[in-house]
């Protein structure tokens, strides 16, 4: 982060300057919502949530070297030397904050969203641009109200171009962090069921998700999905210029001649504006064929040949958690998906397992959370999806994955075993898995799935 001083921070949040700090050239570089990682001179936002107030920590963090605070009342005392803003909500503070810090960057953004692979996509669209720039990107799940704004406050000087994931639950959230972000081009991945809970449809869903146009550029470009169903209403319904990535005819980026090769990467010709060139993923399925067309899309409004970008989508590495593949001894293969999962990614996780060549294939899946009424007849279409996919055993953990074990069963599944919590699988794992065995692990991110992972580890020798 480059240097604000006090007197810019007061103006961008519209700041009242209380205790008795009063010279406006105090400098902070760095901000932090967390009391026990302040650095020297830092800027310290308390945010509040059902279970903790940050305002509690404000004392701690200032001793800790922080030059001041954001503060949502006023304190019954102020320590020497250091600076407290009143705010209304330092939450927003911290969003208006990083909306005035993007304006001192004269960089393109690309923002992304979606209910499905946002991450990936972000990953994949930085990988590319890498090639030819130094990329801000959004790291870890740095991409909610909370997070992306601190995304913001990392540029610095170096930086050419930033690639900023943005996530959301509810209406309105999207407009919330793209009003920060100003974005020169918006990507949406898809539309799926993640978050139905909050907002009742996946019409409802799609609204939400073209919030990022409220602060796109005049002159900027959409990327979109072009065989999303919803994301297609939006051909001739945007005053931007935009196209469509996807396997489908029509789409402006589209993904011919897909296989996989030996070593598991997706292999496909990709059909451009720009002409036609090789791709090769290293990842598996093939909807990574979505994020790679996207990144192509991207990679091409920004001036990189078409080398630079098959080079960049050779290079992407995923998230932590998102399909790492794990080989372990016996010719067992572990793919971790344990990140989060919905409707959606689920079925396209499922594909990946089934299309892989082991003899004996087992699903560890647990509940996935925020789909409301829906949650049973959604978990239920995971289930009947695993028999289509060619499942030899699925260990079902949760009380929602009830459903996916019932569905499952009627779908033809061999074996299919019901455990209500993590421990119970553990023994069912132990008994179940063998040699040449491919294990898929997912669930909604607060199973914590990957506990299973690691035990699957420690049974299992390196490969």
């Amino acid at each position: 982060m480059e240097r604000l001083t006090l007197g810019e921070i007061l103006q961008a949040v519209d700041g009242t300057l209380l205790g008795q700090a009063d010279d406006l050239s105090i400098t902070v570089d760095s901000v932090s919502t967390d009391s026990r990682k302040i650095r020297e001179g830092a800027l310290f936002v308390p945010l509040t949530g059902e279970r903790f107030d940050g305002h509690a920590y404000i004392n701690m963090a200032l001793e800790a070297g922080a030059a001041g605070c954001f503060t949502a009342r006023e304190r019954d005392s102020y320590l020497p030397g250091k600076f407290y803003i009143k705010v209304a909500s330092p939450l927003r503070a911290l969003r208006d904050l990083a909306a005035y810090y993007r304006t001192k960057f004269d960089i393109p953004v690309i923002g992304i969203t979606g209910s499905v692979g946002k991450t990936t996509t972000k990953d994949m669209v930085a990988a590319v641009l890498g090639t030819k720039y130094n990329v801000l990107k959004t790291e870890g799940n740095f991409n909610s109200r909370e997070g992306m704004p601190l995304t913001l406050l990392r540029l610095n000087s170096s930086h050419e171009i930033a690639v900023i994931e943005m996530g959301m639950s509810q209406a309105g959230e999207i407009d919330y962090l793209s009003k920060a972000a100003c974005p020169d081009v918006a990507v949406i991945t898809n539309i799926g069921d993640a978050h139905v809970e909050n907002l009742g449809s996946r019409e409802n869903i799609l609204k939400a998700k073209c919030e990022i146009f409220n602060h796109l550029k005049p002159d900027g470009l959409a990327i979109l999905n072009g065989d999303d169903e919803l994301l297609n209403t939006l051909r001739d319904a945007l005053p931007f210029s935009r196209v469509f990535c996807g396997y489908e005819d029509g789409c402006d980026y589209q993904a011919c001649d897909v296989h996989t090769d030996d070593a598991g990467h997706i292999i496909c010709r990709a059909k451009t504006p720009e002409g036609d060139y090789g791709m090769e993923i290293p990842a598996l399925g093939r909807h990574m064929a979505y994020p790679a067309l996207m990144a192509a899309a991207v990679g091409e409004r920004f001036g990189l040949t078409r080398e630079e970008i098959s080079q960049g989508i050779l290079q992407f590495a995923p998230t932590k958690m998102r399909m790492d593949v794990i080989h372990r001894g016996g010719n067992i293969t572990i793919l971790n998906d344990t990140y989060n999962a919905n409707p959606q990614s689920m079925r396209a996780a499922i594909g990946v397992l089934g299309d892989s060549k082991a003899p004996f294939k087992m699903a560890v899946l647990g509940d996935m959370f925020e789909l409301g009424s829906l949650a049973p007849v959604l978990h239920a279409g995971v289930g009947e999806y695993l028999g289509r996919a060619g499942i030899d055993c699925l260990v079902a953990v949760g009380e929602l994955a009830e459903h996916i074990a019932d569905a499952a069963q009627k779908a033809g599944v061999p074996m299919v075993f019901r455990c209500p919590d993590k421990g119970a699988a553990i023994p069912v794992l132990k008994d179940n898995l063998r040699p040449d065995s491919t294990v898929l692990v997912k669930a909604s991110r607060g199973m914590a799935m990957e506990e299973l992972v690691d035990y699957l580890k420690r049974i299992t020798s390196e490969a």
